[in-house]
C-alpha cells in the first residue's frame, strides 16, 4: 500500500487559521509604528524652526513669519504641513486641510509655528505647536 503524502485539508485550514489571527494583532501594532515614527517628522522639523527663529531673533532682534528669512529648508517628503505666518510648507491644502484652530504668529518678542497632517487617514488632524519658549506641545491627537 503507498503512503500518502501531503497535508490534509483540516491542516492546511488551522495553518491559514494561525496566520490570520498572527496578522490581526500585527497589523494594528505595525500602524501604530507607522504613525508614531511620522510623528517624530514634526516633532525634529519644529525643533529645527526654533533653533531658526532663535538664530534670526539674535541676529535681527525680532522673530520673523518667513520661512526663507530664517533659512529654514527641510529636506524630503513631509507627512505634515508647516507654518510659521502666512507661508506653508510640507504637503498641500487637498492632502492636509488647514485646521481652523492653526493661528501662527511672529512678532518682536514672540512666534508660534504649527505643523499639522492627517497620519493614519482618518478624519482626526495631529497638530503640534511650539513657540519662543521651545515648548513643543501636541493640540490635538491623531493617533
Amino acid at each position: 500500500m503507498r503512503e500518502n503524502k501531503g497535508f490534509t485539508l483540516i491542516e492546511l485550514m488551522i495553518v491559514v487559521a494561525i496566520i490570520a489571527i498572527l496578522a490581526a494583532i500585527a497589523i494594528p501594532n505595525f500602524l501604530s509604528f507607522v504613525s508614531k515614527t511620522r510623528r517624530s517628522e514634526v516633532k525634529s522639523n519644529l525643533s529645527a524652526i526654533y533653533k531658526a527663529e532663535v538664530s534670526y531673533f539674535g541676529e535681527n532682534n525680532t522673530f520673523s513669519s518667513s520661512f526663507a528669512e530664517i533659512r529654514w529648508v527641510p529636506i524630503g517628503n513631509a507627512s505634515y504641513t508647516y507654518t510659521l505666518g502666512v507661508e506653508e510648507w510640507g504637503r498641500d491644502n487637498t492632502a492636509n486641510p488647514k485646521p481652523a484652530s492653526v493661528a501662527p504668529v511672529a512678532s518682536d518678542n514672540a512666534f508660534l509655528a504649527y505643523g499639522w497632517g492627517n497620519i493614519d487617514s482618518d478624519s482626526v488632524v495631529d497638530i503640534w505647536t511650539i513657540d519662543e519658549r521651545n515648548s513643543l506641545v501636541i493640540d490635538v491627537s491623531d493617533i
